[in-house]
C-alpha cells in the first residue's frame, strides 16, 4: 500500500532522514523501531504530507502522493497520530469523533440559512457512527466527558476512534503506548488487531515497547541515523548484529 523510496529530510545540514526506503503491505501490522534520534517521526511526517521531503518519493497504492498536503492524503485514507494527543479538550469525547468526518452539511452557510434538516440529518447520522466507535472501543461511558479530562491512554484510544469516523485505509500511529497504563495499553492493542483483522485497516506503529510490537506488528522494521537498519520478524530483529550495536553499541545479543 505504502512504498517509501529513499527519503531524504534536511534540516540545514542535519539529515534527519537520509535515504530510508521501506514498504507497508496493504493489510500488515508493520512496526517501525529505533532509538531516539533515529528519524521515525520525521519519516511519518514525510509520508503523511506535513513536511516536504529534500529528496526521494512516496507511492500510494501505486500513486506519487509525495508533496501532497495532508488533508488531500487525509481524503485518500492515509491517517496519521501523534505522539502527544490532540484532542479539542473543550468538547466531549463523542463531539470530538463528530469533528472528523470532511464535507459536512453545517460548513456551508447557505445550508445554515435554507437547509437545517439536511444539518440535523446528517449531525444524528454522524451521532449514530461516534456511538458505535465507542462501543467498538469500550468507551460509551465517557461519551459525555470533556476530552481534556481524558487520561493519556484515554486520549490515544480517543485518537484511534477518530480514525474509525472516516474511511480509513492506513493508519500511522506515533508512540500510541507512551505513557499509557498496561491495562489500557492492552485494550488499545485488542482495537488495533481488531481493526486489522475484521475491518481490513492497514498499520504502521512506532512504538519503544518491543513487547507491544512484538505482541502485534510483523513485519519490524529498525531505523538508525536516518537509515532503515533492517527488517523481519521481532525474533530476526532481535538476533541482528546492526539492532544490537544501534540500540546498545555493544555486542550484547539482547535488544532492550
Amino acid at each position: 500500500m505504502i512504498v517509501v523510496e529513499r527519503i531524504r529530510r534536511h534540516f540545514g545540514g542535519f539529515r534527519a532522514v537520509d535515504g530510508a526506503s521501506l514498504e507497508v503491505t496493504t493489510g500488515s501490522i508493520t512496526g517501525l523501531i529505533g532509538p531516539n534520534g533515529a528519524g521515525k517521526t520525521t519519516l511519518f511526517n514525510v509520508i503523511a504530507g506535513i513536511l516536504k521531503p529534500t529528496g526521494g518519493r512516496v507511492y500510494m497504492n501505486g500513486e506519487d502522493v509525495t508533496r501532497l498536503p495532508p488533508h488531500e492524503l487525509f481524503g485518500k485514507g492515509l491517517l496519521r497520530t501523534f505522539q502527544v494527543a490532540r484532542e479539542f479538550h473543550s468538547l466531549t469525547v463523542r463531539e470530538n469523533l463528530m469533528m472528523v468526518p470532511g464535507g459536512q452539511a453545517g460548513e456551508r452557510l447557505i445550508n445554515t440559512w435554507f437547509r437545517r434538516g439536511l444539518i440535523a440529518r446528517g449531525e444524528s447520522a454522524l451521532g449514530q457512527k461516534a456511538d458505535e466507535v465507542l462501543d467498538f472501543l469500550t468507551m460509551a461511558h465517557l461519551a459525555n466527558e470533556k476530552a481534556g479530562n481524558l487520561s493519556g491512554g484515554q486520549k490515544k484510544l480517543l485518537e484511534l476512534g477518530r480514525t474509525m469516523m472516516v474511511d480509513a485505509k492506513v493508519v500511522f500511529l506515533d508512540e500510541v503506548g507512551a505513557g499509557v497504563n498496561r491495562t489500557l495499553l492492552n485494550t488499545i492493542a485488542g482495537a488495533i488487531m481488531r481493526l486489522n483483522r475484521e475491518r481490513g485497516y492497514t498499520f504502521c506503529i512506532i512504538e519503544h515497547d518491543m513487547d507491544f510490537i512484538g505482541r502485534l506488528c510483523d513485519p519490524v522494521i529498525c531505523m538508525a541515523e536516518g537509515k532503515v537498519l533492517a527488517q523481519g520478524t521481532m525474533k530476526e530483529i532481535k538476533s541482528n548484529d546492526l539492532v544490537i550495536e544501534a540500540y546498545l553499541g555493544t555486542g550484547s545479543r539482547t535488544v532492550a
